[in-house]
């Protein structure tokens, strides 16, 4: 299974962006679809997750101006983003949780990362 995350660039405060992030491979079912992300010198943090019966949790510094969603036809998660901050400046990374076959547990799987830099 393969995820690609893609959207971020160079916006400036107060401005919106779109991520987005499709899973490709063998996958019998997306359970959790989340995104992360990791500014430079700190730890990857939740931004949000959302999972099977649409259940989401966000980040709370990101709560009220982040949306995510996702659609499992597709395997696809996207994450909305307004009013950006520069605080908000990270790699952004997307994990699904996966089930290759019914017989199968899920896995964990991350993108390899997009980069959206918040300009003041």
């Amino acid at each position: 299974v393969q995820l690609q995350a893609s959207g971020g660039c160079l916006v400036q405060a107060g401005g919106s962006l779109r991520l987005s992030c499709a899973a490709s491979g063998t996958i019998f079912r997306v359970t959790s679809m989340g995104w992360y992300r990791q500014a430079p010198g700190k730890e990857r943090d939740l931004v949000a997750v959302i999972s099977s019966g649409d259940s989401i949790n966000y980040g709370d510094s990101v709560k009220g101006r982040f949306t995510i969603s996702g659609d499992n036809f597709k395997n696809m998660a996207y994450l909305q983003m307004n009013d950006l901050e520069p605080e908000d400046t990270a790699v952004y990374y997307c994990s699904f949780h996966v089930k290759r076959a019914v017989y199968l547990e899920p896995e964990v799987y991350w993108g390899q990362g997009t980069l959206v830099t918040v300009s003041s």
